[in-house]
């Protein structure tokens, strides 16, 4: 179907795509859902598709911090029966909240049941690298939702390189993967809100800073250690959702100054960055890394986890470290937190994440839409 354009012929008639948002009610979100607000934020400004949000049945909307302005459609079932009913019996269809769609994307890896042709973002398969990190039920849903996937998404969109290296390796077969980087908010951060947030939150004067909920495999205790083997020791300061496997607990019981900040709002975020004297991330693995990024955009020099998705993202601009080695950790510490050479590091962060951007991440979901849909 086509619709004119002045005088100069006709465009094709906006994609409605079903666009699958069920994350934003997960008890922690995480970086699944804040990728997908900031692909529909980019996709709401198109005029080339029509994006309808679908979810389960919720009483109350998600957080403050994970509210969007797309219209959010219900269907009659809500979670955790919904990501059962959609993978066991396919149903309910999100047609029954969105009418008919062009195309369906799942943004998360529970594959939504629908008549239209399947897109499926998946950012990692860590439950299939680290099963022990994950709940029984968890990864048996995990597991369930790769099974479909593979049999139904004519498109998988992946968010680094090694998550098609992970996919290729479960038995997908590379025609029907795209790698589809994830973008990162460049926002210019004011010395007087950098000094207004350091008040606020209490934070020292120089100190690591970690972002991220506390899990496992994000090697939070680990890290923790690192630092306390500093010859000259830094507080930690740590921004993010309590989690579970008792990081926190370990992490103080550690001889250390930490600081766990809890939940921190974006706009205050951007301000932690900022004022870090060195950004930690050796996760032991991710779908993409995002905090890298956010980091690096903000000045702050990092350090991440060699030969994982997270060293893709610096692209040559973070120090790398073996994640499953601390005192490898403590020598890139060490060496992130030394002056000599950090406004070279600051530099090439900068430089790095400007090529992150989301609407390059819209753009190419875009063009997956257009080439299932054709």
């Amino acid at each position: 179907m086509l619709r004119p354009r002045g005088h100069h012929g006709a465009v094709p008639a906006p994609l409605r795509i079903a666009y699958t948002l069920e994350q934003l009610w997960h008890e922690v979100p995480g970086g699944t859902a804040v990728a997908a607000l900031r692909v529909a934020r980019e996709l709401v400004a198109r005029d080339d598709v029509d994006v309808i949000g679908v979810a389960g049945r919720h009483a109350r909307p998600p957080a403050p911090a994970y509210r969007t302005d797309l219209t959010v459609r219900a269907l009659p079932v809500a979670r955790p029966w919904l990501y059962q009913t959609w993978l066991r019996f396919r149903w309910p269809l999100v047609e029954a909240a969105t009418g008919p769609v062009d195309v369906c994307h799942a943004t998360g890896l529970v594959p939504a049941a629908s008549d239209a042709p399947l897109v499926v973002t998946v950012h990692d398969l860590a439950f299939r690298r680290f099963p022990e990190r994950f709940t029984r039920h968890g990864a048996r849903t995990m597991r369930r939702s790769l099974e479909v996937i593979r049999r139904r998404a004519a498109l998988v969109l992946c968010s680094s390189s090694p998550t098609v290296d992970d996919l290729l390796d479960a038995g997908f077969s590379e025609d029907r993967l795209r790698l589809v980087p994830l973008g990162v908010d460049v926002v210019d951060v004011p010395d007087a809100e950098i000094d207004r947030v350091r008040r606020e939150h209490r934070l020292p004067e120089r100190f690591v800073l970690f972002v991220g909920t506390m899990e496992p495999r994000k090697n939070l205790v680990r890290l923790a250690e690192a630092v306390a083997r500093l010859d000259d020791p830094v507080p930690l300061v740590v921004v993010g959702a309590d989690g579970w496997g008792g990081v926190e607990e370990r992490v103080t019981r550690l001889d250390l100054d930490v600081r766990f900040l809890g939940f921190v709002p974006d706009v205050d975020l951007a301000a932690c960055y900022a004022a870090a004297t060195v950004f930690a991330y050796p996760s032991e693995w991710e779908g993409f890394g995002l905090p890298v990024a956010e980091a690096m955009a903000q000045g702050a020099p990092v350090v991440t986890s060699r030969g994982t998705s997270m060293a893709e993202v610096a692209g040559g601009a973070a120090v790398l470290v073996d994640p499953t080695d601390t005192d490898d950790i403590a020598r890139g510490l060490a060496e992130a937190l030394d002056q000599r050479g950090r406004d070279a590091r600051i530099a090439a962060g900068r430089s790095r994440a400007a090529t992150l951007t989301w609407s390059a991440t819209a753009a190419a979901t875009v063009a997956a839409y257009r080439e299932v849909a054709a």
